[in-house]
């Protein structure tokens, strides 16, 4: 038995309390984000062809070069910004390994870290874990934005990072190019670090553009990027991502990430520098998971649910308002049990469990799912 807990209150995420709800009671898993389809059998050949050819051994720990040029590649297409492969990209185990090394070689006692309530939950028990302390920002429905001079008013002398989430999840929005220059600026007077959680990059919609930290030049110089090759290629199992980052800063990270995993998997990277080469693979992405919101959204019409429709993101809000006073856990624990279909309460990711009474459904699913899950939720 341990008698101090580092993390004394950190609960079990709520990610796995509903997949396992939805498996014990049988229901439509639309709660924790990922797809119902499979990953493409091009890429998994790719893979099942490295493993034949050998690559089963440790990859490089920054990662394998290959596939560190092809990140370098794309983000300079995208956003006119070159990262050296030899020495400001590593290849991780997933963006949350890459988000956990980020604070664990930067935030030490008493630094203060500032975080956009509704926040992915890995953020705040990470910065504790090594001494830090959250100043949270509770972004308001409906529409998310940021009121950057309250985050202005909440940069202190201990103030070290600002976390950011763009596409953001769970809500969907995204940061504009003006709340980008905004956010540099800031960064610049107070000399403040940025990790930039961008795994949802590639689905955007809309005709609207992600505005990649990579993309502002003083603001990259600050930043580390992450992003989830799980994300964008429909295999969140494989659990590889990277980090994108300045040589200065990504050599910090790189003292950390040698002792958390060292390195990952190898056939894995060798296949990804492969099926990135060609850019229609991750640019037609908007594309296919636009086509899944609305299709879901054509479904929902006539609910009673408020909807404002997803801009980025495989996620889409619901707000029950006006068919329920419950709180959102219990309105979503009984979605599980009695009508058959997972969704996840938004409260638990709010400063102060703030409960706005909106839920978070995944729509990376098929068809058929999403046909399902309407029919159900239109009940109401």
């Amino acid at each position: 038995m341990i008698k101090n807990s580092k993390l004394p209150n950190i609960p079990t995420s709520i990610f796995s309390t509903m997949s396992k709800m939805a498996v014990d009671h049988n229901a439509l898993n639309l709660s924790q984000g990922f797809p119902n389809f499979p990953s493409d059998p091009v890429l998994n050949a790719l893979v099942d062809q490295a493993m034949n050819d050998g690559f089963n051994q440790y990859a490089p720990m920054q990662g394998d070069f290959e596939l560190r040029m092809e990140i370098s590649k794309k983000i300079e297409y995208l956003h006119n910004h070159f990262y050296n492969p030899d020495t400001e990209i590593t290849i991780t185990a997933g963006a949350t390994q890459a988000i956990f090394t980020i604070i664990a070689a930067t935030i030490s006692k008493g630094d203060e870290v500032i975080i956009f309530t509704p926040a992915y939950d890995c953020y705040a028990p990470t910065v504790e874990l090594f001494g830090g302390k959250i100043i949270p920002v509770q972004l308001k429905p409906p529409f998310y934005s940021v009121d950057w001079q309250e985050v202005a008013d909440k940069i202190s002398s201990k103030t070290k990072m600002i976390i950011i989430n763009s596409p953001h999840n769970p809500s969907g929005m995204l940061l504009s190019e003006k709340d980008m220059l905004q956010l540099q600026d800031l960064a610049e007077k107070n000399d403040l670090l940025v990790l930039s959680d961008e795994v949802y990059e590639h689905i955007i919609f809309d005709g609207n553009v992600h505005q990649s930290a990579s993309k502002f030049e003083a603001l990259a110089k600050r930043s580390f990027i992450t992003a989830s090759f799980g994300k964008t290629f429909h295999n969140t199992g494989w659990k590889i991502g990277y980090c994108a980052a300045p040589e200065r800063l990504m050599k910090e990270f790189q003292k950390v990430h040698q002792f958390v995993v060292f390195c990952v998997n190898h056939p894995i990277q060798k296949a990804l520098a492969t099926y990135l080469k060609d850019s229609h693979h991750y640019l037609k992405l908007s594309d296919f998971y636009q086509q899944k919101r609305d299709f879901f959204l054509h479904l929902m019409e006539g609910s009673n649910f408020k909807i404002i429709p997803s801009k980025g993101t495989y996620f889409q809000m619901l707000d029950f308002s006006e068919i329920s006073n419950e709180s959102d856990i219990a309105f979503s624990e009984r979605l599980t049990k009695e009508f058959k279909i997972a969704t996840i309460p938004t409260s638990v990711f709010n400063e102060g469990k703030k409960d706005f009474k909106q839920i978070r459904v995944c729509f990376a699913k098929t068809d058929e799912t999403l046909a399902q899950a309407a029919h159900i939720l239109k009940q109401f």
